[in-house]
């Protein structure tokens, strides 16, 4: 009975600290995630789905953890760390999602609307493209390709090991460039109009001096950006989507 007694608490012990190892790094992660880890989310319930996913992930993840014998201080300091550099790349798509639409809405004079609607100020525009694509990466499961991605984050950076220099300078940097390129790429369609905007209004001012075609170009502008959003959110949050589940499907790829 004693030595029954004694594997059970040698299991429970090695299954908590596999759980509190789990807990460093994806505490560290949900600071920064993608919907779950916003600002207007309230601490408490980004602690408790903190605690969620790491009861999601400690199973799985349990073979890259088979020899967690204790835990020390330099590992709470690790597993933060490469949490939140994997919450990091993350967030990147989250930040070339509002570039996106504040260079929309500069592009459509929309720039200075509802600008403090959001935690982080952002045009109208920029705030709706955010929610609208968290909100449909959460109805497209979001929570099952995260957990999918904690769990793979294990064979990339394994428990207790430092973050090599070589790969946050070639996994970082390529998906910096590509959040600015991602961001460029989906306010393009504002961006052609507005150019052909102010072309035809520069022709028209050469044409007729004396009318002021501001005041009467602007309204144009401004009716012409929202209909061109209607236009092109469909597609842009497809795009977007697409980028985040390639992400979440292989973090450790560089992106093309």
């Amino acid at each position: 009975m004693i030595e029954v007694d004694a594997a059970v608490l040698d299991l429970s012990r090695q299954g908590l600290l596999i759980a509190v190892a789990v807990f460093l790094r994806v505490g560290a992660m949900m600071a920064l995630l993608p919907a779950f880890g916003e600002q207007m989310v309230p601490v408490r319930v980004r602690l408790g789905l903190a605690v969620a996913f790491t009861l999601i992930v400690a199973p799985a993840a349990a073979p890259y953890l088979a020899e967690v014998g204790e835990l020390r201080l330099p590992h709470f300091g690790t597993e933060a760390l490469t949490g939140l550099f994997w919450g990091v790349l993350l967030r990147l798509l989250v930040m070339a999602l509002s570039i996106a639409g504040s260079i929309a809405a500069q592009s459509t004079s929309l720039s200075q609307i509802l600008g403090g609607a959001s935690v982080e100020p952002l045009p109208a525009m920029g705030h709706l493209m955010v929610i609208a694509g968290l909100t449909l990466a959460v109805i497209l499961g979001l929570h099952v390709h995260l957990a999918a991605m904690m769990i793979e984050t294990y064979q990339i950076t394994p428990f207790a090991r430092r973050l090599d220099a070589d790969l946050v300078s070639n996994i970082g940097l390529s998906h910096v460039r590509r959040a600015f390129s991602l961001a460029f790429s989906l306010a393009g369609p504002f961006i052609i109009a507005s150019v052909l905007y102010n072309v035809a209004l520069g022709v028209i001012n050469r044409a007729m001096p004396q009318l002021m075609v501001s005041f009467v170009g602007a309204p144009a502008l401004t009716a012409g950006g929202l209909f061109l959003l209607f236009l092109t959110l469909p597609f842009i949050l497809t795009v977007w989507v697409g980028a985040l589940n390639g992400f979440l499907a292989a973090p450790s790829d560089l992106p093309v």
